[in-house]
Protein backbone atom coordinates (compact mmCIF):
# COMPACT_ATOMS: atom_id res chain seq x y z
CA UNK A 1 0.00 0.00 0.00
CA UNK A 2 1.25 3.47 -0.92
CA UNK A 3 0.20 6.40 1.26
CA UNK A 4 0.72 10.06 0.34
CA UNK A 5 -0.52 13.33 1.82
CA UNK A 6 -2.37 15.35 -0.79
CA UNK A 7 -4.38 18.55 -1.19
CA UNK A 8 -7.16 19.03 -3.74
CA UNK A 9 -8.50 22.49 -2.91
CA UNK A 10 -10.99 23.18 -5.72
CA UNK A 11 -13.62 21.54 -7.90
CA UNK A 12 -11.43 21.38 -11.03
CA UNK A 13 -8.73 19.52 -9.09
CA UNK A 14 -11.29 17.11 -7.64
CA UNK A 15 -12.63 16.31 -11.10
CA UNK A 16 -9.17 15.68 -12.57
CA UNK A 17 -8.06 13.68 -9.50
CA UNK A 18 -11.22 11.54 -9.73
CA UNK A 19 -10.63 10.96 -13.46
CA UNK A 20 -7.08 9.74 -12.77
CA UNK A 21 -8.27 7.45 -9.96
CA UNK A 22 -11.00 5.97 -12.16
CA UNK A 23 -8.37 4.67 -14.59
CA UNK A 24 -6.41 2.81 -11.91
CA UNK A 25 -6.83 -0.97 -11.82
CA UNK A 26 -6.47 -1.07 -8.03
CA UNK A 27 -8.35 0.48 -5.11
CA UNK A 28 -7.67 4.13 -4.33
CA UNK A 29 -9.08 5.63 -1.15
CA UNK A 30 -8.94 9.01 0.57
CA UNK A 31 -8.67 9.25 4.35
CA UNK A 32 -9.40 12.26 6.52
CA UNK A 33 -9.60 11.74 10.26
CA UNK A 34 -12.02 8.89 10.90
CA UNK A 35 -13.44 9.00 7.35
CA UNK A 36 -12.34 6.78 4.48
CA UNK A 37 -13.93 7.15 1.04
CA UNK A 38 -13.44 5.57 -2.37
CA UNK A 39 -11.45 8.05 -4.48
CA UNK A 40 -13.19 6.70 -7.59
CA UNK A 41 -16.45 8.14 -6.21
CA UNK A 42 -16.74 11.86 -6.87
CA UNK A 43 -19.59 12.08 -4.35
CA UNK A 44 -17.36 10.42 -1.77
CA UNK A 45 -14.60 12.96 -2.38
CA UNK A 46 -17.04 15.86 -2.04
CA UNK A 47 -18.18 14.49 1.33
CA UNK A 48 -14.74 15.39 2.73
CA UNK A 49 -13.45 18.81 3.80
CA UNK A 50 -11.36 19.75 0.75
CA UNK A 51 -9.76 22.70 2.57
CA UNK A 52 -7.87 20.28 4.81
CA UNK A 53 -5.13 17.78 3.90
CA UNK A 54 -6.14 14.30 2.79
CA UNK A 55 -4.29 11.00 2.78
CA UNK A 56 -4.21 9.04 -0.47
CA UNK A 57 -4.21 5.28 0.16
CA UNK A 58 -3.48 3.27 -2.98
CA UNK A 59 -3.58 -0.54 -2.93
CA UNK A 60 -0.38 -0.96 -4.91
CA UNK A 61 3.34 -1.14 -4.22
CA UNK A 62 4.23 0.95 -7.29
CA UNK A 63 5.36 4.18 -5.61
CA UNK A 64 6.76 5.54 -8.89
CA UNK A 65 3.34 5.25 -10.60
CA UNK A 66 1.59 7.04 -7.72
CA UNK A 67 4.24 9.78 -7.63
CA UNK A 68 3.92 10.31 -11.39
CA UNK A 69 0.11 10.25 -11.66
CA UNK A 70 -0.59 12.35 -8.55
CA UNK A 71 2.43 14.70 -8.54
CA UNK A 72 0.20 17.79 -8.83
CA UNK A 73 -1.60 16.91 -5.58
CA UNK A 74 1.15 15.46 -3.34
CA UNK A 75 2.29 17.78 -0.55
Amino acid sequence: MVRKNIELGNVANVQEFNRICSHMDFDVDLAQGKYLVDAKSIMGIFSLDLEKPLELCASTDDEALIAEKFKAYIR
